[in-house]
């Protein structure tokens, strides 16, 4: 199913986004590609971290989760960024985008003083 999101704050490299359609890749559950209307160059796969990574438990701050407007914990999604460079998939854990299931709202954030890496490999 597609979905729009609304970027609290502008989302690093792509300021004019304002909106970003989510729409799942076909064939690959909770696998989906990003983009804006506003911004041609903007075209990230991004992974439904529940889904694929269960071993992951970011820790967002309250000024974060304030980004997206509180969501609960079950109408709250993380996706992290898959970069298929270096003819390796791996998935930025460091900087996820957190969403508001509800509204929408969305935010890329750093998870300081966690340890999680840039580039992780994903799980086969």
């Amino acid at each position: 199913m597609s979905r729009v999101l609304v970027p609290a704050a502008a989302l690093p490299g792509f300021p004019e986004a304002t909106t970003l359609s989510l729409e799942p890749v076909e064939g690959a559950l909770g696998l989906y590609a990003l983009s804006s209307p506003q911004a041609a160059g903007l075209r990230l796969f991004v992974l439904d971290a529940a889904l694929h990574l269960t071993d992951y438990k970011p820790v967002f701050t309250n000024e974060q989760m304030a980004l997206v407007g509180d969501p609960e914990q079950g109408s709250r999604g993380v996706l992290v960024i898959v970069n298929t460079s270096d003819h390796q998939a791996t998935v930025n854990l460091f900087a996820p985008l957190v969403f508001n299931a509800d509204t929408g709202s969305c935010a890329q954030v750093i998870l300081e003083g966690q340890d999680w890496p840039i580039r992780s490999a994903l799980p086969l």
